[in-house]
């Protein structure tokens, strides 16, 4: 559904830039936020935040939008009605900003507000274009199914939760074909049955259905030639051949291209998916499931809640890392294997086993895919909601704090999908756990996601101006870029100074640290310089442009770090110019611990491998004290003062050891700095700087047993990562225990995290 949107807005973008409508600056700027340096001013607002400040003065580099900044400064009240409206792309801009055209009106809108672009787009092309090219046309198997042939394959491209085998099932009867269908599900040794299938029906005019073709790549081959070798003069005109596979790279493409393409997702929604659940086996069985059990109540009012936990775990995707830090492929069999277990546990027990329950449910059916400790956490603690003593027992136990949701009395399955109807149509954040602002999340998710997209299929150019002006107005862009990269980039650290200065000490560990880091920053300057130097000979025909050069001048000219920087870098998920910003402000901390000596308190997000830091504070208070590095861990206190006081300020004395560090910020939360604790986050704030924080080494067994969240500290935004050949996790760092007067498990809902770095 939503590539469709991205399809009709390229389309009609495409459409305007022939007619010399579009500006290919102006485009660019939609789609990347700006490129270049430019002079820094002091953010005149409160409520803006600082990446919308900034390409605010991006985009007042823009002809049509001089003045932009000026007026954001002179007159703020005004913009920040735009800022506060629900529907922003139907408010009056300020002055003459009003009377721009509704493409440029974007611009302004992404700097603002970008949770809300996508409505704006999908009403400018349906402006442009026609309201028919915004609303999805219902599906419509018999219309796919007049436009195919016997040598047409028909392709059901899959998504997660879609199943449409029963619908096909369900038309094949509809046209007398339902007794002549014959279906095998691909994978390992499937090839020569599914082969035979085939042939047979284009004999005999059979349909056949060939399930989850991504599952056998190493037979995608034969079936493109079994497919180039269907005869329409000797084959069976009834014969059809249907196809489901999720997307996949091993997928032929001549069959793509000669077949007729169908998707089906699944209905969005919590009432959705819950009414989808109870419309499938074994739920919709009532002779031999529902009406069944020797428990009716129980199992009733456990069984919608199993339903309930289903649609959680599978909605919750929608808010990305907030829902989970991996998109698992939650699946009907995980439901109806769960609900035939809860069935036969019930029938075979006095009392309700909920331990058992949660264990089989949350563990084997759903947990077995689930490969994250932080992820099987968070599903545990949502199954704990679900399956409990209080949905059978408390009349008035309720799902979600708003009370909407809670488990509907013993009654009949039509009872139960009366009450299924009654539900708000819309999901709220607050039914998932969550706090409201995540939906300002996913929708600037969403709205980035469709410009990475549109990014890959751009070519920059200049439209309906010529390509040939786009091209070299790109060309300049990125020569200035690079110019401006070598005059600032840093030289390389003289490790034998560093070395001389802060030698190996048995004591001191953190000297090695610095010499470390210095290292690592090294190597990843040496390929910056290098590439750059590169890049703008061959942009002076001094230099033959290798393919890696050539990637690395395209993502530059779209305000991405290039793959040849990535690979070398520390984790990163923020723009060019932001990522340069940042790997200065890395140079210049290392560059001042070797000229004064180790700060009070450290910015942990500014170093490339944070784990030899964290373990160093933990070795020097090991060998202070002589004691054995695995019985000692970090105990947390938060600092009740800023970094500029903590810097004056004495907060470790050598015997006590420990760090300090700053630079975190929190997500899902806010931060109460009176009490010194998690509280809830301020209306569409997103992220709030942590307070500083005391690392103190104990005895595992010493630690502080006040109340507290275990909250998990990521290097970035995406928060999944893959286990390095050290042992650490590419993006998780370690657990900090943050104070707080709820429950562990609200915060666990909340998907509530520490981050050492924004994607801004």
């Amino acid at each position: 559904e939503k590539d469709k949107l991205l399809f009709a807005f390229l389309l009609c973008v495409r459409i305007m830039e022939f007619k010399g409508s579009i500006d290919s600056e102006e485009w660019m700027f939609l789609l990347t936020g700006g490129l270049g340096v430019v002079q820094p001013r002091p953010n005149p607002t409160t409520w803006l935040v600082d990446k919308g400040w900034r390409e605010v003065l991006q985009l007042n580099q823009l002809p049509t939008f001089m003045g932009i900044a000026d007026s954001v400064e002179q007159s703020p009240e005004g913009w920040k009605k735009l800022y506060d409206a629900p529907d922003p792309h139907k408010v009056t801009l300020p002055g003459l900003y009003n009377s721009l055209d509704s493409f440029r009106k974007l611009l302004i809108l992404r700097c603002f507000r970008p949770d809300k672009v996508l409505p704006a787009i999908q009403e400018f092309v349906q402006v442009n274009l026609g309201k028919k090219y915004v609303d999805s046309p219902p599906f419509d198997l018999q219309a796919c199914y007049n436009d195919s042939s016997p040598t047409t394959p028909l392709i059901f491209v899959l998504s997660p939760g879609s199943d449409p085998t029963a619908a096909l099932s369900q038309f094949a009867a509809s046209v007398g074909m339902g007794s002549r269908i014959s279906a095998v599900s691909l994978g390992q040794g499937q090839g020569a049955k599914a082969a035979a299938l085939v042939t047979e029906g284009a004999n005999i005019g059979n349909w056949v259905i060939l399930q989850n073709c991504h599952l056998a790549p190493s037979w995608m081959p034969a079936l493109d030639k079994i497919c180039e070798e269907l005869n329409p003069e000797t084959i069976n005109p009834e014969f059809r051949l249907w196809m489901t596979s999720y997307p996949s790279p091993r997928f032929p493409v001549n069959i793509l291209q000669n077949g007729v393409k169908m998707t089906n997702e699944p209905p969005k929604g919590l009432r959705a998916n819950v009414r989808r659940s109870y419309c499938m086996e074994p739920f919709a069985n009532e002779a031999e499931f529902f009406e069944t059990c020797n428990k009716p109540q129980a199992f009733k009012k456990l069984l919608f809640g199993l339903a309930f936990f289903h649609a959680l775990v599978q909605e919750r995707r929608r808010f990305g890392p907030l829902g989970w830090n991996i998109a698992y492929g939650f699946d009907d069999g995980d439901l109806r294997i769960s609900a035939r277990q809860l069935h036969m546990m019930l029938q075979e027990n006095q009392q309700v086993p909920y331990q058992a329950l949660r264990y089989v449910t949350g563990e084997c059916n759903y947990g077995g895919r689930v490969t994250d400790d932080k992820d099987r956490l968070l599903l545990n603690t949502l199954l704990e909601r679900c399956y409990c003593p209080q949905v059978v027992d408390d009349p008035n136990y309720k799902f979600s704090l708003s009370g909407l949701y809670f488990p509907p009395e013993e009654g009949s399955r039509a009872s139960h999908l009366e009450y299924i109807d009654s539900l708000p149509a819309t999901s709220h954040p607050e039914a998932f756990g969550l706090h409201a602002n995540a939906d300002i999340a996913k929708d600037q998710t969403d709205t980035y996601a469709m410009f990475s997209s549109l990014l890959t299929s751009a070519s920059g150019g200049g439209g309906g101006k010529g390509g040939d002006a786009g091209g070299g107005q790109e060309t300049d862009r990125v020569a200035l870029v690079i110019s401006q990269c070598l005059q600032v980039l840093p030289p390389n650290f003289n490790i034998e100074a560093v070395q001389h200065k802060y030698p190996v000490l048995y004591e001191e560990s953190l000297n090695t640290v610095l010499v470390q880091e210095m290292s690592r920053f090294n190597r990843l300057l040496e390929v910056i310089r290098s590439s750059l130097k590169s890049m703008d000979l061959a942009l002076k025909g001094l230099q033959v442009m290798s393919s890696d050069l050539e990637h690395a001048h395209r993502s530059i000219s779209l305000n991405q770090v290039p793959d040849m920087w990535r690979r070398g870098s520390y984790p990163s998920l923020k723009p060019l110019g932001s990522y340069l910003e940042d790997l200065y402000r890395r140079l210049h901390m290392l560059s001042s611990w070797h000229e004064k000596g180790p700060p009070p308190v450290f910015w942990l997000s500014g170093f490339f491998f944070v784990q030899s830091f964290l373990t160093a504070g933990l070795q020097n208070y090991v060998r202070r004290h002589k004691i054995p590095i695995d019985m000692v861990c970090y105990d947390f206190e938060m600092c009740a003062v800023d970094v500029k006081e903590a810097s004056t300020t004495a907060l470790c004395s050598p015997d006590e050891g420990g760090l300090v560090v700053h630079g975190l910020f929190l997500e899902g939360c806010g931060w109460d700095a009176q009490a010194g604790m998690l509280c809830e986050s301020a209306p569409k704030v997103l992220f709030v700087p942590a307070p500083c924080i005391r690392l103190k080494p104990k005895m595992a067994d010493q630690l502080s047993t006040t109340n507290h969240y275990n909250c998990p500290l990521y290097r970035t935004a995406e928060r999944r990562g893959t286990l390095a050949t050290t042992g650490h996790s590419t993006n998780f760092v370690m657990f900090v225990k943050m104070p707080t007067d709820q429950a562990a498990s609200h915060w666990i809902m909340r998907g509530v995290a520490l981050l050492s770095a924004l994607s801004d």
